[in-house]
């Protein structure tokens, strides 16, 4: 057995490199490892006055190109035909004892790794898994998957093709591809290294991956999940019928046959990844902490606004997207925004609002929460309305015009907002039970929102009786206000839109489906459904320099930002709010641990907000504190660079100031 076996390795090879399949992997080998490569890319940088496009040519590595995984993931195509004619024992594995053939496909993977030193952080062969994925399957009835046949016999583990109607289709959702886990024994050997994986393999559940009772073969102590290693994917169920199952619903029928309809399931798997265009983004800003994010804002949705505008905005949105999850106490986004231009700011929130399989627009006509209804069949039963804020569970609910909404639904908003919970009291007389009931139900999901001051008899805008920085925000409750995380005050007032954003409106209004930028066709939409869904799901720890530099901006601001009559006025999720802003640029820069520079980010935007509420601080940041100027091209970026140092330098000087027990490391440099 062992020299048929060395037999089909040798036949793997020699396919792998006649299709091109060899190819393919050392390509994404280098994903993986990072190796350095020169690109040409156009990356383009619209200006507001000047449309202009700079062309950059660099030899760069992503900036965690270091980063280590529990298992690497590869898809190989492979032609059952093909691979039949040069070994009918390996084509017979590949159709009928898929498992095993992938098995065979590992070790050659594994063997042609670390013989070319594909990837340095592989460490054992359990490390690789191999998905294969044939071109097509024999053209006979036996490889044909049908419920209508009898018997039903499939109880093989081999390749079948399926033909169906779909009838029904679940939302994207994640599930475990493989995990890393460590003994808990202190002296055990097997308390490190990669001793312990667990892949998923095809009909199996998330629970045969990752379970609690694991034990060490050694030393029997029980196993415990690195959570930094594991890997996540996408599944989708998909529920099918037979074709012919449409013959029983033609009405009639001319023979008396009768007939069953019964779905089946299926479930859909995949990885998740990132366009090449994003990685050569990536690439090419990797000599700075800011550049990446700061070019992504700035080209973001260019088919609803022009590049180079609403960038404080845009990035804010993406922050919030990238912090969407169906975790419980996850680092929530919330963003209420403070415009009298509606009609453009609700276009830029629909569209990104799309960017997300749960991303729901709440009809201002019904509830946002759940709510209690009689059943609508007659049973006099209660009824739960599941409403937008449960449809959108672990995305985004978007809530529209906040200052619409009356008293006791703002006061709803806010008690939810607080606790991420609402709760549900259900009379038992009123339908048809001895006992009341009360149900907390979890709610998942950020909130966006705007308020319309232009709408307001009042004139909404800074006068000298307030604040500088100050805006007038009577029209929502401030502990309403505390609790959103960003408020944003949208860049153009409606008398005063720049040229660019007047003509892509006008542009847009005759041609809709116009592309008036290259970048729209260089980063589609698609490609940030793809990005967007492939950040959200990395697993980002805090760094201990950006964990000090968050602590003491918010001890010292607690300290400045006091009166003697209501104490401080930040709020009690201010310190959970900066965290989750420094996490979510984590996310959207593509690395794994919060910097100092992702929480210099997450404080400018909170200072802001906390302006736009509470006037200037000792710490007086610029008005657009995170795009002070146009970015037009790689000297800009440069430029804005500098004065991103220049306020963290500004930083460190008022946590000295004001929070002087605060330890921040400071470069002398």
């Amino acid at each position: 057995m062992h020299k048929e076996i060395q037999k089909m390795k040798e036949i793997i090879l020699v396919y792998l490199d006649r299709s091109g399949g060899l190819e393919k992997f050392v390509h994404d080998c280098k994903k993986y490892n990072g190796i350095a490569h020169s690109v040409d890319i156009l990356l383009t940088l619209v200006s507001i006055v000047k449309q202009t496009s700079v062309i950059f040519k660099a030899v760069f590595a992503p900036a965690d190109s270091k980063q280590s995984y529990a298992v690497y993931r590869f898809v190989i195509s492979i032609n059952p035909s093909d691979v039949a004619e040069l070994d009918a024992t390996l084509g017979n594995y590949v159709l009928h004892k898929p498992m095993k053939a992938a098995g065979i496909f590992q070790s050659v993977c594994f063997i042609a790794i670390k013989t070319l030193s594909l990837i340095e952080q592989l460490q054992t062969e359990a490390q690789i898994s191999i998905l294969l994925k044939p071109t097509h399957l024999p053209p006979l009835p036996s490889y044909v998957l049908s419920l209508s046949a009898f018997p039903f016999n499939y109880t093989s583990k081999r390749f079948y093709m399926s033909e169906g109607i779909v009838i029904a289709m679940g939302t994207v959702t994640k599930y475990t591809q493989g995990a890393r886990f460590l003994c808990t024994g202190e002296t055990c050997p097997f308390s490190e290294g990669f001793r312990y994986i667990r892949v998923h393999l095809p009909g199996a559940t998330e629970s045969a991956t990752v379970r609690n009772d694991f034990v060490c073969s050694l030393c029997s102590s029980p196993l415990q999940e690195d959570m930094k290693f594991r890997v996540l994917g996408d599944k989708q169920v998909v529920e099918m019928i037979d074709a012919k199952v449409l013959n029983a619903l033609k009405g009639y029928s001319d023979h008396k046959s009768h007939f069953r309809i019964q779905t089946f399931t299926v479930f859909l798997r995949g990885p998740s990844f990132i366009g090449e265009n994003f990685k050569y983004l990536l690439s090419l800003t990797s000599s700075s902490c800011w550049r990446f994010t700061a070019t992504l804002a700035n080209i973001f949705a260019s088919q609803v606004v022009p590049p180079g505008t609403y960038n404080t905005l845009k990035l804010a949105i993406l922050l919030s997207l990238v912090q969407t999850c169906e975790i419980e106490n996850a680092d929530y986004l919330d963003l209420l925004i403070v415009t009298s231009d509606t009609l453009i700011i609700d276009r830029l929130l629909n569209y990104s609002l799309c960017l997300l399989p749960r991303g729901i627009r709440h009809p201002s006509s019904s509830d946002i929460f759940p709510s209690v209804s009689k059943d609508k069949h007659g049973t006099g039963s209660a009824s739960i309305q599941a409403c937008s804020a449960l449809l959108a569970q672990g995305g985004i609910c978007y809530i529209g015009d906040l200052s619409s909404y009356k008293k006791d639904k703002l006061e709803l908003l806010q008690s939810v907002l607080e606790s991420r919970t609402t709760t549900l009291f259900i009379p038992g007389k009123k339908y048809g039970e001895e006992a009341d009931q009360q149900m907390t139900i979890s709610i998942q999901t950020n909130f966006w929102s705007y308020v319309d001051v232009g709408s307001s008899p009042k004139k909404h805008t800074a006068r000298d009786s307030f604040l500088i920085g100050q805006m007038d925000l009577s029209l929502i409750p401030p502990n309403l206000l505390d609790v959103f995380g960003l408020l944003i005050y949208n860049e153009f007032p409606l008398c005063q839109l720049s040229f660019p954003v007047v003509h892509h409106v006008l542009q847009k209004a005759i041609n809709p489906e116009a592309m008036l930028y290259r970048v729209s066709q260089q980063f589609r939409t698609q490609d940030y459904e793809e990005f967007i869904l492939f950040a959200k799901n990395l697993h980002v720890q805090l760094g201990s320099e950006a964990e000090n530099l968050i602590q003491g901006y918010y001890l010292a601001s607690r300290r400045v930002r006091r009166d003697s009559l209501h104490g401080s006025n930040l709020s009690a999720s201010a310190l959970k709010i900066l965290i989750s802003l420094s996490k979510a640029h984590t996310k959207l820069s593509l690395r794994k641990k919060v910097l100092e520079e992702d929480a210099l980010i997450a404080i400018l935007l909170f200072e802001s907000s906390l302006t736009l509420k509470h006037g200037k601080s000792a710490l007086c940041i610029e008005p657009n504190a995170v795009f002070p100027f146009d970015l037009s091209d790689e000297n800009s970026l440069q430029q804005r660079d500098i004065y991103l140092l220049q306020c963290h330098h500004q930083l460190l000087q008022f946590i000295g100031a004001y929070s002087p027990g605060t330890y921040v490391s400071t470069n002398e440099e």
